[in-house]
C-alpha cells in the first residue's frame, strides 16, 4: 500500500492557501517584534520616555491577547474567510494610522487597533490550516507553519533595524500595510468561500465569558509585563493586574462550569483529555524557552562583544534557521511516526544546547555560541510541530477553534512569563555574565519539564484503513 492516499497529499490548492495564510500571519509577528528595536527611535521622535513608548509594544499584546477568545466563536458565526479578511483589514488600518501618527497617545491607541487585527490573524492561521489539512496531514502543515513561527521573531528585529538605518520609522507601519494589502489581493482569491449563511453555526456569544476570559488573560500578560519593565514581583504595578487576571479566570472557570443556554467560548472539558493538556502544557513551555533564547543572545552579542543591534540580530538568525528546517521536517516524521519520539529527541537536543550555552564565557569565540542557537533552535523545531500536529490529529473538528485560541493563548502567556523571568535574573545576578548563565539554567529546567509531560501525548496516529468518524454535533462531542 502507499505510504501516502491521495487524499493525504499537500496538493496544489492547499500548498497555496498555506502560504497566503502563512503572509498574512508574518504580519503581527513581525509588527511586534520590529517595534521593540525602534523604541530609543519613538522616544527621541515624540520626546518622551522610554516606558511611555513601551505602552506601543504592551498595548498591541494586549490588545491580541483579548481578541482571541472572540475569534473562537465569530469564526463559525462569520465564516472563516469572511473573518480573516476582516482581520486584514483591521491590521491595515492600523498600521496605516500608526505611519501617520501625530503623537505618543496616537501611536498607542493606533497600535492597540493593530492588536485587534492581529488577535483576530494570528489564532485563526491555526484554525484555517488545521481545517484544510484534516488530521491526517496535520503534522505537515503544522510543520510548514513553524517556518514563520521560527523565522518571524528573528527576522522582525533584523527588517525594523535595516528600515531604521534607510527610512524614517514611518516606514515601518506603512511598509507593512504594503504587504497586508498583497495579502488582503491573494486572500480574496485563494482562502475558499465560507459556507451559505444557512449552513453556519449561530451559536449566541457568551457574553458573560468573553467579558472574564479575554481581560482575564490579558491582565495576567500586562502584570509580567510590568514585571519585566520593574524587574520584581512585589510591586503594585505587579500585583494589582496579577490579581485582577487572576479573579476574572476564576470567575470564568465558575462561569464556564454551570453554564446552561449558551455555549462557552472555551469548554474547560477540553482540559480533561491528557493529551490536550499536555500539548498545550508543552506548547506554552516551548514559547517560554524560546523567547527566553531570544531575549538574552542579543544581550550577549551587544555586551560581551561589543556589537550594535543589527548585528546582534543577524547572530539571531541560527536560532530561528534551526526551527525552519527542523519543523517541516519533523512535522512530516510525526504524521507516520507519531510525537513522542521525536519530541523526546528535540528536547534532548534543546536541554544539551541550553547546558552548552552554561558553559560559554565572555572570551569565547562566536562560532560556538553560533552553534549551539543552531542546535537549540534544531531542537525545540522537533518539539514544537509534532506537539501542534499530535494535538490536531486527536481534537474533533467540532473543538479545533477552541483548541487553537488555548493553544495561542497559552503560547503568549508563556512567552511573556520567560521574558518576565529573564528580567528578574538579569538584574538580580552578580554579573553581566552570571545573569547569562542564569537564563539558560532556567531554559534547561523547563526543557526538563517538557521531557516530563512527553509520555502524555498521544501515540501513534491512525492507519489509513481506519475510516472517519461521521461529523459530530452539539456539545456531546467526544475524544477519539
Amino acid at each position: 500500500m502507499s505510504s501516502t492516499a491521495p487524499d493525504d497529499r499537500l496538493d496544489s490548492p492547499l500548498l497555496r492557501l498555506i502560504a497566503v495564510i502563512l503572509l498574512g500571519g508574518l504580519l503581527g509577528i513581525l509588527n511586534s517584534t520590529m517595534v521593540a528595536v525602534a523604541t530609543d527611535t519613538l522616544a527621541r521622535a515624540f520626546s518622551t520616555s522610554l516606558s511611555t513608548i513601551g505602552w506601543t509594544s504592551t498595548g498591541f499584546l494586549l490588545a491580541v491577547t483579548a481578541a482571541i477568545p472572540f475569534t473562537t466563536w465569530a469564526v463559525d458565526r462569520f465564516g472563516g474567510k469572511r473573518l480573516w479578511l476582516s482581520g486584514l483589514a483591521l491590521f491595515l488600518a492600523g498600521s496605516f494610522a500608526c505611519g501617520l501618527a501625530w503623537d505618543v497617545g496616537s501611536l498607542i491607541v493606533f497600535r492597540v487597533v493593530q492588536g485587534v487585527g492581529a488577535g483576530i490573524l494570528d489564532p485563526l492561521v491555526l484554525i484555517l490550516l488545521a481545517r484544510a489539512a484534516g488530521p491526517r496531514r496535520a503534522g505537515r502543515v503544522m510543520g510548514l507553519m513553524g517556518l514563520v513561527l521560527s523565522l518571524g521573531p528573528v527576522l522582525g528585529p533584523i527588517v525594523g533595524g535595516a528600515v531604521l538605518h534607510a527610512l524614517p520609522w514611518r516606514w515601518m507601519f506603512l511598509l507593512s500595510m504594503l504587504v497586508g494589502v498583497v495579502a488582503l489581493l491573494l486572500a480574496l482569491r485563494v482562502v475558499p468561500a465560507d459556507p451559505p449563511p444557512e449552513q453556519q453555526h449561530h451559536v449566541r456569544l457568551d457574553v458573560i465569558g468573553l467579558a472574564l476570559i479575554g481581560p482575564g488573560f490579558a491582565a495576567l500578560v500586562l502584570a509580567l509585563s510590568q514585571a519585566a519593565e520593574h524587574a520584581a514581583f512585589t510591586t503594585w504595578q505587579v500585583l494589582i493586574p496579577l490579581a485582577a487576571g487572576a479573579a476574572l479566570l476564576i470567575g470564568y472557570t465558575v462561569h464556564a462550569s454551570h453554564i446552561r443556554r449558551t455555549p462557552p467560548l472555551i469548554d474547560l472539558r477540553l482540559f480533561a483529555n491528557r493529551g490536550f493538556t499536555a500539548s498545550v502544557t508543552i506548547m506554552a513551555l516551548v514559547g517560554l524557552a524560546t523567547f527566553s533564547a531570544l531575549f538574552a543572545l542579543p544581550l550577549y552579542y551587544q555586551q560581551m562583544h561589543g556589537h550594535d543591534v543589527l548585528a546582534a540580530g543577524l547572530l539571531m538568525v541560527p536560532v530561528g534557521l534551526g526551527g525552519a528546517i527542523a519543523m517541516p521536517l519533523a512535522g512530516r516524521l510525526s504524521d507516520r511516526l507519531g510525537s513522542r519520539g521525536l519530541t523526546s529527541g528535540g528536547a534532548t537536543v534543546a536541554l544539551l544546547s541550553g547546558l552548552a550555552f552554561t558553559r560559554i564565557g565572555a572570551e569565547t569565540p562566536e562560532l560556538w555560541p553560533v552553534l549551539a542557537s543552531l542546535t537549540m533552535g534544531l531542537g525545540l523545531g522537533f518539539v514544537g510541530a509534532p506537539t501542534m500536529g499530535s494535538l490536531y490529529r486527536t481534537l474533533p473538528a467540532p473543538l479545533v477553534a477552541q483548541g487553537s485560541s488555548v493553544l495561542y493563548m497559552l503560547n503568549q502567556l508563556g512567552a511573556a512569563i520567560g521574558i518576565a523571568v529573564v528580567t528578574l535574573i538579569l538584574q538580580t545576578a552578580a554579573d553581566a555574565m552570571a545573569g547569562f548563565h542564569g537564563i539558560y539554567w532556567f531554559a534547561v529546567a523547563m526543557t526538563v519539564v517538557i521531557l516530563a509531560a512527553i509520555p502524555l501525548l498521544p501515540g501513534r496516529p491512525q492507519p489509513p484503513a481506519v475510516p472517519e468518524e461521521p461529523a459530530m454535533s452539539g456539545r456531546k462531542t467526544r475524544w477519539v
